[in-house]
């Protein structure tokens, strides 16, 4: 069984120069796709459940597919819950076996969300499990502007609530999907000289791949969120699988051919993120 806590994947990243993908999953044929393809990378993962996958699958069954998947693993796998808003959610994600909460209390007043963030991180710790906390406002492409991450604020926030990962905000947006972007370094490096926690990047999918392998590899960035990326693989394979024969119907058959194109992705995204 090679199931793992956030924590656990994290701090030997932060140590030795790499980053760990956290996979965004929306159903099985992804997550199934994703295991698949960390092992044959022979890198941890990370299986994300975000607020749209758990819209469509209830949180109790995502545990037991992550854990299934993490069981049968050679690799470390870890169950997290992304974007929890409510003490309720996160209480029944830990309930539902997985063993990362990432309470998201970015939109409130810092002191609030300080306090929020602190009492999940409690929860979490007495379980044995980890906390991810957000700090700034990462927006969403085509919506939400984001309010970026101020240093001060930051060191604060990781000293009081006590998380083990903390996401920021330094340009990346969600749901972006072209990678003509990139981060705020020197905004990164400020954060960085007054924290230790490992640094979270959610948006992913929209930081140019080399800067992700430097920063992997030279920051305290240890976690980079990548969802947009690898749906798009996906929702042009099943495309691809649809249109081949207007007769099909069979929905096995169709996305059993999404498996082998996220495969490929995934296995590319994961190399990116590998140490020197």
């Amino acid at each position: 069984m090679t199931l793992a806590t956030l924590s656990e994947v994290l701090q030997p990243a932060l140590k030795q120069g790499y980053a760990v993908a956290g996979l965004v999953t929306l159903g099985w044929e992804e997550m199934r796709a994703y295991v698949a393809a960390a092992e044959a990378e022979e890198v941890s993962v990370i299986l994300q459940a975000g607020p749209s996958c758990r819209a469509h699958t209830p949180l109790p069954v995502l545990g037991k597919m992550f854990r299934h998947l993490a069981e049968n693993a050679s690799v470390p796998v870890v169950a997290h819950l992304d974007h929890g808003y409510t003490f309720e959610e996160c209480s029944e994600a830990l309930d539902s076996g997985f063993t990362s909460l990432m309470f998201d209390g970015s939109r409130k007043p810092l002191a609030q969300n300080i306090d929020e963030t602190a009492r999940i991180a409690e929860m979490a710790h007495a379980a044995g499990i980890s906390c991810e906390g957000e700090i700034g406002f990462v927006g969403y492409s085509g919506g939400e502007n984001s309010a970026g991450t101020d240093p001060e604020e930051a060191a604060k926030f990781a000293r009081e609530s006590g998380v083990d990962a903390m996401a920021i905000s330094v340009g990346n947006v969600h749901l972006q999907q072209d990678k003509e972007g990139g981060l705020d370094e020197p905004r990164i490096r400020a954060i960085e000289a007054v924290t230790e926690v490992p640094l979270v990047i959610h948006g992913g999918s929209g930081v140019p791949v080399a800067q992700r392998t430097a920063l992997a590899r030279g920051s305290k960035i240890c976690k980079f969120n990548i969802g947009t990326e690898l749906r798009m693989a996906f929702g042009h394979a099943l495309r691809d699988s649809v249109n081949k024969d207007e007769n099909r119907f069979d929905r096995v058959q169709i996305l059993q051919e999404t498996h082998d194109p996220v495969y490929d992705a995934t296995r590319r995204v994961l190399r990116a993120f590998k140490g020197a």
